[in-house]
């Protein structure tokens, strides 16, 4: 691929210009290529016999002292391990035709490793000390820095621009996002046209010019129409010499062709960086020659830097009214949130001040998926495929936000009426968390110096050639699918909020867990006591007890019949209570001891409590069913014995029906109240059922729904054990009933207990 420079370049090509190496310097000064140590004349631009009094081919290969002295070759090399930005201007003085001549030297190492020399004749009295530099400064220093705004800012920098350098136009040029660009500031001569609010397409800055900007602060063409001077070809590499850093460097022939469609002759650009980027240009004009010397250049530069310095704090006085009343919503919020269980019921509950908090008219909560409206919005379909778009798009940001949707998310363009601009903030990749703002259109008409598309020309044959655009006159589009722009304010208030949702979030997060722990503390301490209460009183109910069958067998001759009833029914109430006594003991020793987890084969555990029953002849006129071979877990056998049990027990209590039978069985689908991937375990029967009232109590402890007597007695705890074990092994109990046709009981134990089916 050829190289694209001065000599080559078209409209087709310019963003690919290479301009820091056009091989030509402007006429106003004469560029000298040193190599070092010893600073030999390595190659001169064309123009030293009318500047300097001697042909180039004299001075090629010569030493600098042959020219400047050996005294004023001293001070440069001397520079040169220095801050030339410290250096600049060397005061350099030539004799010509017995006159000495004064010349500003400004000295540079180039990228491609050779030193820079350019000479500028000083004309008239220049020279400037650090007095002048002074008086020249302090007046615009103090105005800036008592400038509100940075509307205020701006104009106070153009009004003392065009009094300190004359030109006819000094505008202030801020770049959009888009690369773009509209004036925000001018001041001008009466008579002209004005360009203040005209916007400027990207292309009227190409790419390569935009990086040059950024190397060199201050670039000044004296004269639009001037011959380029040649600099010739490194004689070492036959290259051109790289003249990123120089003040001299011929201008791209699309440039100059631009400024004179413009009808402008001088021009000179002051950059303007905000954290290291371009963030708009000091643009001056003027419609004849004006050479600009170089000591009022260094002051524009100046000028420039401070108010670079400026930027952030003055735009962060704009709006400052509007600033003030978005802050007072934030700890509306935050009270509101910290009052909620839930962050979106928190928002919902103030949906206004949350639309107000970014200027928006709509918005969309998605919690886990679950989409809430507020407002102005998309369908939660729309809205559902725009978060997954959005997942792709916000990566580690954590917000997104744009004034044409439609531009990046092409669905967008079918409801652009209520949502052509979007803030959106990520609270939660992972589970779908995110605040979604919306802005409606808003068509607007935008004001450009002329058509911003370039114009093409036919060629003879048949192809197009493009060339700057002719007119700068007012040319007006109008733009649809945008919406009013975000403001930075809105969205450092959209991040604020996040973190306070974070935070609360966290926080209560923080408080669950220390309510777990002394939850934990609390259960560990009561198992610990029912232990203890139980084992003690064991010992004295016994006694009592044993003493009352001791008072049965020794004095019942002697007593009458009421107190031999009353005896008997004492050491009934021994037995019933040692037989509480006992539950309490084995449901306190559930919560405390350790589980012994093993591979356990469910079919050979109900296998072994179908031989306890026929022993004790109950399961004699029971039929029990398996439809299915029961699966091998993961679990503690004794205890998930005893919750077979107790359940086999109870359906075979429980049931007054003939035939009975009891179905034992496990599911592989998924329930509402099951963990996902889990098993679900079942003992179903034919037996009395349970009453719907009654459902949500039977697991309680000692919660019995019969007489003490009827269905063969009972303590009440089996139904608790059970739950207490199945919660041991991390699943769930429910129950499944109607009243008088039969009971399903259904349990999970962890999902990654199972083995196989």
């Amino acid at each position: 691929m050829n190289t694209v420079t001065a000599k080559n370049v078209t409209l087709n090509n310019c963003d690919k210009e290479q301009i820091h190496i056009p091989s030509s310097i402007q006429p106003h000064g004469v560029l000298l290529v040193l190599k070092e140590p010893h600073l030999d004349i390595l190659q001169v631009s064309q123009n030293t016999e009318q500047l300097l009094g001697v042909p180039p081919e004299h001075l090629v290969e010569q030493p600098l002292s042959n020219i400047l002295g050996l005294e004023q070759t001293n001070s440069i090399t001397d520079c040169l391990t220095g801050d030339f930005e410290q250096v600049n201007p060397l005061p350099i003085t030539l004799t010509q035709d017995n006159q000495p001549q004064q010349f500003n030297g400004i000295v540079h190492r180039s990228p491609d490793g050779v030193i820079i020399l350019e000479l500028e004749p000083i004309i008239g009295a220049q020279q400037a000390n650090f007095f002048q530099f002074y008086q020249l400064t302090k007046g615009t220093l103090t105005k800036l820095q008592q400038a509100f705004n940075l509307e205020a800012l701006c104009q106070i920098m153009v009004n003392e621009i065009q009094a300190l350098t004359g030109f006819d136009r000094v505008m202030i040029y801020r770049f959009d996002p888009d690369n773009s660009g509209h004036v925000i500031a001018e001041t001008k001569r009466e008579d002209l046209e004005p360009f203040l609010g005209l916007h400027y397409p990207a292309t009227d800055i190409p790419q390569p010019a935009r990086r040059l900007y950024q190397l060199n602060l201050l670039r000044l063409i004296p004269d639009s129409h001037y011959p380029p001077v040649e600099l010739p070809l490194n004689p070492e590499t036959q290259k051109p010499f790289d003249l990123s850093y120089s003040v001299l460097r011929s201008v791209s022939p699309i440039h100059v062709e631009y400024l004179h469609n413009m009808g402008v002759q001088a021009s000179m650009s002051i950059s303007l960086l905000q954290n290291k980027r371009l963030w708009g240009l000091i643009a001056c004009h003027h419609y004849q020659p004006n050479y600009v010397p170089y000591e009022i250049r260094t002051a524009c530069e100046f000028f420039g830097q401070v108010m670079s310095l400026e930027l952030a704090a003055k735009e962060k006085n704009q709006d400052l009214d509007y600033k003030r009343q978005i802050k007072v919503l934030q700890p509306k919020l935050m009270a509101s949130l910290s009052q909620s269980d839930d962050w979106v019921e928190g928002l919902v509950k103030n949906s206004d001040t949350l639309l107000q908090l970014v200027g928006a008219e709509g918005v969309i909560l998605s919690a886990e998926g679950e989409l809430t409206q507020i407002g102005k919005t998309p369908s939660k379909a729309e809205s559902s495929l725009l978060i997954q778009w959005l997942k792709q798009t916000i990566y580690d940001q954590n917000i997104f936000h744009t004034d044409a949707l439609s531009q990046e998310y092409t669905p967008a363009t079918d409801f652009a009426e209520v949502a052509s601009g979007l803030l959106a903030l990520e609270i939660s990749k992972i589970r779908d968390n995110y605040i979604l703002w919306f802005r409606p259109e808003v068509v607007q008409t935008v004001p450009w110096a002329g058509n911003p598309q370039k114009d093409a020309k036919v060629e003879a044959d048949g192809s197009l050639t493009l060339s700057p655009r002719q007119s700068f006159d007012l040319w007006q589009e109008t733009v649809k699918s945008r919406s009013l722009p975000w403001k930075d304010c809105e969205i450092e208030e959209a991040l604020e909020l996040k973190n306070t949702i974070i935070n609360i979030v966290l926080r209560k997060v923080d408080e669950l867990a220390q309510l777990n722990l002394e939850l934990q503390r609390s259960n560990n301490e009561l198992d610990a006591f029912a232990y203890i209460a139980s084992h003690d009183l064991k010992e004295p109910l016994r006694g009592i007890h044993n003493y009352s069958n001791f008072l049965l067998e020794d004095y019942a001759e002697i007593l009458d019949t009421a107190g031999v009833n009353k005896l008997e029914t004492l050491v009934q109430l021994t037995q019933r209570m040692e037989e509480l006594i006992s539950v309490l003991l084995s449901y306190s020793r559930l919560g405390r001891a350790e589980l012994v987890m093993k591979p356990t084969n469910l079919g050979e555990l109900i296998e072994e409590i179908q031989d306890v029953l026929m022993i004790n002849q109950v399961g004699s006129d029971i039929e029990i069913r398996i439809p299915r071979p029961l699966p091998v877990v993961n679990c503690d056998p004794i205890l998930v014995k005893q919750v077979f049990s107790n359940l086999i027990n109870n359906a075979v209590k429980y049931n007054n029906n003939y035939p009975k039978w009891i179905e034992l069985g496990w599911l592989e689908e998924e329930s509402r109240d099951s963990s996902p991937g889990s098993l679900i375990f079942y003992v179903k029967d034919n037996g009395i059922g349970i009453r719907e009232k009654h459902l949500d109590t039977i697991f309680r402890i000692f919660k019995r729904l019969h007489g003490q007597t009827k269905y063969g007695g009972g303590t009440g705890a089996g139904l608790t054990i059970v739950k207490k074990i199945v919660e041991r092994h991390g699943g769930k109990i429910w129950v499944e009933s109607t009243y008088g046709e039969g009971t399903t009981f259904y349990f999970t134990l962890a999902p990654e207990d199972k083995f196989d089916g």
